[in-house]
């Protein structure tokens, strides 16, 4: 593990070799308020509210492949949903990430600041809902934050109007606001890696995100939002995911990957 602090850099080296981690260079979620029923963990309707786990990886981190590969099973389970995530920080490596975005840097800073479960600047790294972390390649450790995550969310539901508009409604009541965002993402991903950590192996990625933006604000009642036709056409994407996150990398609180 590459840590940030010098004097933390040997019981950092023997904690990565425990882990498999790679600290980013220097440079417990919560629960959602809303006024919908629990549902029991069993029930099948569970997929209308999955769970959103997000992979922080990256393309020269040489700890990162099982990660991939494990989002790229999970994402089969239709009560979670899975989004990678690529960041910048390990480009200085020799080889410049071809997925990754600066914004997607950002999210996990943001998210590492406030101290959670899990919390940190490093890859893999799962993080869940928005709140709690993990290694990314530890599945015990992520289906334990899956089975702890509050799923009493509001409902979020997509229909298409007759002008071929996607509506986006959001139902359910609580005492915060949220942002709605669309989420473009790519289904599959294969890179080629040429040099670097993992210089000569191909790697394969799952729901890569290729643009973010924000529909609105959900101000805890009953909404509707419009998608323009032009916000669905973002090159390289191929599905879309609606996320109802709350303010300063909060916690996402309700998620859908729409039916295109």
């Amino acid at each position: 593990m590459r840590k940030i602090i010098p004097c933390l850099l040997f019981a950092g080296a023997v904690l990565a070799a425990f882990l498999g981690v790679q600290s980013a260079p220097s440079a417990q979620a919560g629960s959602t308020g809303v006024t919908t029923g629990r549902q029991a963990p069993d029930d099948p309707t569970r997929s209308a509210h999955p769970v959103v786990i997000e992979l922080f990886t990256s393309q020269g981190c040489s700890s990162c492949p099982p990660a991939d590969l494990l989002a790229s099973r999970l994402a089969k389970d239709q009560s979670l949903l899975v989004i990678t995530r690529p960041v910048t920080y390990w480009d200085r490596l020799g080889w410049k990430d071809t997925l990754a975005r600066e914004a997607n840097t950002r999210l996990q800073r943001a998210y590492a600041a406030k101290g959670n479960e899990g919390a940190g600047v490093y890859t893999p790294q799962i993080v869940v809902n928005g709140g709690d972390g993990a290694v990314g390649s530890r599945e015990g450790d992520i289906r334990s934050l899956v089975r702890r995550a509050d799923r009493r969310g509001p409902l979020i539901t997509a229909s298409t109007d007759p002008s071929g508009r996607i509506m986006v409604a959001i139902s359910g009541t609580s005492d915060f606001m949220a942002s709605v965002s669309l989420i473009a993402l790519s289904s599959a991903e294969t890179v080629r890696i040429g040099r670097g950590e993992n210089g000569g192996r191909t790697m394969h990625y799952t729901n890569v995100v290729k643009d973010e933006r924000v529909l609105g604000s959900w101000r805890g009642k009953s909404e509707i939002y419009a998608v323009p036709a032009r916000y669905l056409k973002t090159s390289g994407a191929d599905r879309y995911a609606i996320i109802v996150q709350r303010p300063g990398a909060g916690t996402i609180v309700a998620a859908k990957l729409l039916d295109m």
